[in-house]
């Protein structure tokens, strides 16, 4: 069967990526033997770039503190992200003066992860939408970040870590004054705006000033390892704007979620808990949207059932949003996402108890 191979640890033929060289059960119970295979392959990804290959640890370095990378930069360093560098006795990138980013206007509804729940279905209407249903005719100036504090392998916009060492920066009074009468949200996304959250922050305060008496919802789609006190302010933001933060759970074991992302998902599970505290703080749209790509053969149907656990366990009625994987970047080896391991793993979310589960890029799915 293609697709089909053997371990190098347990040498069982099993649907494995063959750059990772592993199976799933093998990172999970095996995995400080198999780490150090997975760190090559993550290495090799970032030394391409010119990006670190772990988060930057210099003694007596400047603090960053965006994230929970916890860079400390030595003069002339950049942090594990790429965005952010020591300059002399401060950091700049990714605030209110410049960003590694670009921007686009998306015509309304959009294809993004919160859809069918967000201001852009109709949701929250006549308070936070335009429209009773569908807002079509309306534009999202969707906001992409060219950083990110988590190394996925199977990243589908890899490309942004060659358009970064371009140098180009935009402003956050540039980018809030690119909002239109015809744009009804603002989506930041990337790569991740996590590392540059301060230029995002202060370009939505800017364009909101600029839309003061209509509705111009601000929305973040985020891995969700921001520091809490920054997640508090996009907390903010998306609550009065009638925005969505969006949080994509990449793997409930900490071991899968290393071995894919090459960092920790702990940040990502506090602060998810931390939001979903939030989550009763506004009945429509929902503040708080989760979702998971199915990669094949590691982020498989005990990865999501646990996962839809947690999110049950905060509240039941947080949306979920399952999504078809397609191959890329270093997971490019591994096939599209099967009907059958995404109607599994649907009928899991269900089972754990969530009430708003559904599957999306059902067009990628194979079978």
């Amino acid at each position: 069967m293609r697709f089909v191979d053997q371990c190098g640890h347990c040498r069982e033929y099993k649907l494995l990526s063959p750059t990772l060289g592993v199976c799933v059960d093998c990172i999970r119970d095996h995995f400080e033997a198999v780490w150090p295979r997975l760190a090559r392959v993550h290495a090799a990804s970032r030394e391409r770039f010119g990006l670190p290959v772990d988060p930057p640890r210099s003694g007596g370095g400047l603090r960053c503190g965006r994230c929970q990378n916890e860079c400390r930069l030595a003069e002339g360093e950049r942090g594990y992200c790429g965005a952010v560098r020591r300059e002399g006795d401060r950091l700049v990138g990714g605030d209110g003066s410049g960003a590694a980013a670009s921007f686009y206007y998306d015509p309304l509804p959009t294809n993004c992860v919160a859809e069918w729940v967000c201001g852009a279905s109709g949701a929250g209407y006549p308070a936070f939408s335009h429209e009773p249903g569908p807002e079509y005719g309306w534009r999202n100036l969707a906001v992409f970040y060219q950083s990110c504090s988590f190394n996925c392998l199977y990243c589908q916009n890899w490309h942004f870590k060659e358009e970064a060492r371009r140098g180009k920066l935009i402003s956050a009074a540039e980018l809030a004054a690119a909002v239109r009468a015809d744009t009804a949200c603002i989506s930041f996304f990337g790569g991740d705006p996590a590392p540059q959250l301060p230029h995002a922050l202060e370009c939505a305060r800017l364009a909101r000033q600029g839309a003061r008496g209509r509705i111009l919802r601000v929305c973040f789609e985020t891995a969700g390892a921001v520091s809490p006190k920054l997640l508090r302010q996009m907390a903010e933001v998306a609550t009065g704007s009638g925005g969505c933060v969006k949080f994509d759970l990449k793997a409930w074991s900490q071991s899968v979620h290393r071995a894919l992302t090459g960092v920790s998902n702990q940040a990502t599970i506090e602060n998810f808990r931390r939001m979903a505290a939030r989550f009763g703080e506004r009945k429509a749209p929902p503040l708080l949207v989760a979702s998971t790509l199915l990669v094949p053969g590691y982020v498989d149907a005990h990865e999501v059932s646990r996962l839809a656990s947690f999110i049950a366990s905060l509240n039941p009625d947080i949306p979920y949003a399952l999504l078809a994987f397609s191959p890329d970047f270093y997971l490019a080896d591994l096939p599209a996402t099967s009907r059958e391991q995404a109607e599994e793993c649907l009928a899991r979310a269900r089972e754990a108890g969530l009430r708003q589960v559904r599957l999306g890029n059902t067009h990628l799915l194979e079978g």
